[in-house]
């Protein structure tokens, strides 16, 4: 990410945050049920074999940290660390979520050793036009595959949605586009073995698409150690 690109995105964030404060709008979703809709898919991606054992997280544009506070009131439990580059959206989550882990950075600076979460996600952080044709999105989804152990999810602003492709602020993309990107990430012996644990979902708003990748079930199946 570039100086520029970050200061827009910085600044764009702060107006939201002044003008709505702790609300989804400063967000820059429509309502808290999009929000938390969001949040439900993104579950998906749990191994509901090991729901009781407690899951290190990392979460990628966190914002308030509000995803920590979901996860937990729906019994999961969790090692939560957010990353998010407004300091504003930073320190009001550690003040409602003091529990939680809150940085102000990027994923780069961050910069988390290769599988040293079990679950990486990220919702919404990459729906702003950069201008880049996606290159600052796709290296973000590949280190994110690094730097989990068990699992990554995300979700995107869908292309073939009419009004969200015609949006000159917002950064869209195409399903398939994403699914061949996810796909050669993978070891090259799993390429024809990928259905089942590299899923899209994109049933459950009309503009929005999530990516479940199941790493552990990879492993497990395959024999393949860490990948």
């Amino acid at each position: 990410m570039t100086p520029l690109q970050r200061k827009q995105i910085v600044d764009s964030q702060r107006g939201a945050w002044r003008q709505h404060g702790f609300h989804p709008n400063a967000l820059f979703w429509s309502s808290k049920e999009v929000q938390y809709l969001r949040f439900e898919v993104l579950m998906d991606v749990f191994d509901q074999r090991d729901m009781a054992e407690t899951k290190s997280v990392l979460d990628i544009g966190c914002g308030f940290g509000e995803f920590a506070d979901y996860m937990s009131g729906q019994g999961v439990n969790i090692a939560y660390t957010g990353i998010d580059l407004s300091s504003e959206l930073i320190t009001e989550g550690q003040k409602r979520y003091p529990d939680i882990n809150l940085i102000e950075a990027d994923l780069f600076e961050f910069d988390p050793a290769d599988n040293s979460y079990d679950y990486v996600f990220l919702s919404g952080a990459l729906n702003r036009q950069l201008n880049d044709n996606g290159d600052y999105a796709y290296r973000t989804i590949k280190r994110m595959f690094e730097v989990s152990k068990k699992g990554v999810a995300f979700n995107l602003l869908n292309a073939n949605h009419e009004w969200t492709a015609s949006r000159w602020d917002l950064q869209s993309f195409n399903p398939d586009d994403v699914m061949d990107y996810v796909t050669k990430l993978l070891p090259s012996e799993l390429l024809n073995k990928r259905s089942s644990h590299v899923i899209i979902r994109d049933d459950y708003l009309e503009n929005d698409f999530t990516v479940l990748l199941d790493k552990q079930a990879l492993v497990n199946e395959h024999n393949l150690g860490n990948i």
